[in-house]
Order: structure tokens, then C-alpha cells, then sequence
């Protein structure tokens, strides 16, 4: 079906260093932008991700060009968001917006670079809260419920279970519904050539981030470094915090956060200090 359109819509998607918007860079934004009447136009830019404090380029993480597939060596001999932003602000008039969970990295991602460019004397009068913004992602999850009821319908014969929402009906229906994930995922698609590994080392891996306390302020990254995962120190590791911002700690065990949380952070808080004492006397004796 076509769109219905009364003015241009314009889908965008970006590729950046990192997933922390107010330390990370825009190293490829792609706009395809819909016509009223279906006409179709496309820009890819790919950027070099510059940081405006230290006027120099800044680098890719790690895990997001294992994710991208970009790497500051093929980026280095482009603009920057700065030399590029008046034409993409020119693409960005007069329309309205549409991407894939867009509206909660994306759009913020763009809005913070054209806030950076501000910060140099150059205002390009770009408003990202003013167009529409159509998250595909949103409408999926809304029409396609990704709950326990809707994977019991998918993978155990189409029906509800009875008593949904009572802990014990549910228990139940978790139970079946990974007893016919295994089932259904045996053998690789051309679409999807992971298969589910029946143990339960290999289904936890499933988990995604590796989350040291409950509520995910604390990660472990690749290597098993803990990072924090949040607020003005998110990605930095939790060690160098306590080198640099000591009192930070002091600040978690005082605020509105889980006792889980807390009882980390001060595991942690001994573990640096243990290791801080026994360098000193190794110091010492050397």
C-alpha cells in the first residue's frame, strides 16, 4: 500500500560510534526521503566523528564497529557532522519523520549533533521536536504483542493458556513455550541460521548485556571489565570512576537506588580499595 502523504516523509537510519548520545558521533546517517505522490530520494553521508572539546576525531567503540562494520581508519578522510549539517538540514525541511526505534536513539542522536553544531556560532533553525515522528518499531510491538500470551498463541498451538496471569499458569506456559522454542529451532533458514543449543549455559546467553546488579547500572563488557551503564559516567569503567570521582560511590550508597545496586557498587568500592592498599605496600617493598 502506498502512503498516504500530505507532505514529505522522511525515513532516516544512523550508524555511530557508541550508544551513549551525549558522548558518542554520527559516523553514517542514510535519509530516504517519500514524496506525496511516491517519488523516492536518497542520501548516505558518512561522517567523521568529531569531538568539538578536544577538536579532534573521536574514536569508534569497539563494540559498535563489530556492529557497523565501520572503522575510524575509513573515516577519517570524511567531513564532519559540522560541514555536512547544512544540507542535512536541508533535507530535514518541511518534512516529517519515520525509523525503526528511531525515536528513542536516533532522533536523539541527530538532535545532539545539531546542538554540538549550535555550540560552534552556526544555527541552523533545525526543530526535531516540532515534525511527526512514525516509529515502525512502536507499531510492531503494539500490533505484534511480544508477551508471554502472545508466545504461548506462536509456539504452543495458537490458543491461550487458561488462568493467564496467575503465577502458576504462567510458570507452566513459560515451561512449554521453551520446550517448543527448542523444538521449532533445530534447524538453520535462510533467514535465520542460529539454532537453539538444548543447555542451559548456551539459552542464558540469550540474556544480551551482562548485567553485574539487577537493575543494569552495572555491565561487564567483552572482557569482563564492569562498566557503569548509566547517568554522567555511563561507559566508563566502574575502576576508573573510583580513581577519578571517588565520592560517586558515596553518592550511590545515598540515593534512591535498589539495595542490590548499592551492595555492588560497595563490593566493588572494597575490591578497588584492597587492591589500591596492596599496591601501595608492594610499593613499598620494591
Amino acid at each position: 500500500m502506498q502512503l498516504n502523504l500530505t507532505r514529505p516523509l522522511l525515513f532516516f537510519d544512523i550508524e555511530s560510534t557508541g550508544l551513549n548520545i551525549p558522548a558518542d558521533s554520527i559516523v553514517e546517517l542514510s535519509f530516504v526521503k517519500v514524496f506525496p505522490g511516491g517519488e523516492q530520494r536518497i542520501k548516505t553521508w558518512r561522517i567523521k566523528p568529531w569531538d568539538y572539546e578536544r577538536r579532534c576525531q573521536r574514536p569508534i567503540g569497539a563494540e559498535a564497529s563489530k556492529v557497523n562494520g565501520i572503522t575510524d581508519d575509513m573515516v577519517k578522510d570524511c567531513p564532519t557532522f559540522y560541514e555536512v549539517a547544512p544540507e542535512v538540514a536541508e533535507w530535514l525541511r518541511d518534512s516529517d519523520l519515520a525509523g525503526f526505534n528511531s525515536s528513542k536513539f536516533d532522533l536523539p542522536m541527530l538532535a545532539e549533533e545539531f546542538e554540538r553544531v549550535k555550540l560552534t556560532g552556526l544555527d541552523l533553525g533545525v526543530d526535531l521536536h516540532s515534525p511527526l515522528m512514525v516509529d515502525v518499531q512502536n507499531i510492531y510491538h503494539a500490533m505484534e504483542p511480544r508477551n508471554l500470551r502472545a508466545a504461548y498463541r506462536f509456539y504452543c498451538g495458537g490458543e491461550d493458556f487458561e488462568n493467564a496471569h496467575s503465577a502458576e499458569a504462567d510458570t507452566l506456559a513459560t515451561y512449554e513455550v521453551l520446550k517448543a522454542q527448542l523444538d521449532r529451532y533445530q534447524t538453520p533458514e535462510k533467514y535465520r541460521e542460529q539454532v537453539l543449543k538444548n543447555d542451559v549455559a548456551s539459552l542464558a546467553g540469550f540474556v544480551g548485556k551482562k548485567y553485574v546488579d539487577f537493575s543494569g547500572h552495572l555491565i561487564k563488557d567483552d572482557s569482563g571489565e564492569i562498566l557503569i551503564n548509566f547517568g554522567k559516567h555511563k561507559g566508563k569503567t566502574a575502576r576508573k570512576v573510583f580513581d577519578t570521582d571517588p565520592s560517586y560511590f558515596a553518592w550511590i550508597q545515598q540515593g534512591s537506588f535498589t539495595l542490590d545496586t548499592k551492595a555492588q557498587f560497595a563490593k566493588l568500592e572494597e575490591q578497588y580499595k584492597r587492591e589500591r592498599l596492596a599496591a601501595k605496600w608492594n610499593g613499598r617493598l620494591f
